[in-house]
């Protein structure tokens, strides 16, 4: 969301998106640039899981570069605590999803 030839980064998108799903889907959404942090909170705010890492975002916040995946993802491992979401293992999110466990 938020990519040029892809869909607006928007609240009205992502709920309109959302609609589309069947209610057993498993899901996630990821935001490109600045869109990042506000579609990665609106996901986890309606139930949903997210993708987020330097291939679509390299700041953590305006002005701040991130030195690491792993410094972006516990970025967003605090917002998903703060928001009182769930975080899952690799180990946890293979199974949820159908993967072959390592």
């Amino acid at each position: 969301m938020g990519v040029k030839w892809g869909i607006q980064a928007s609240a009205e998108d992502l709920m309109f998106m959302k609609s589309k799903l069947p209610s057993d889907a498993v899901w996630s959404v990821l935001g490109v640039g600045k869109s990042q942090l506000p579609m990665i909170a609106m996901a986890m705010v309606i139930g949903g899981n997210v993708r987020i890492g330097f291939e679509d975002n390299i700041y953590l916040r305006r002005g701040v570069l991130a030195s690491s995946n792993a410094q972006m993802v516990g970025m967003a491992v605090d917002l998903a605590e703060r928001l009182g979401r769930q975080v899952v293992t690799p180990g946890e999110a293979r199974q949820i999803l159908g993967l072959k466990v390592l």
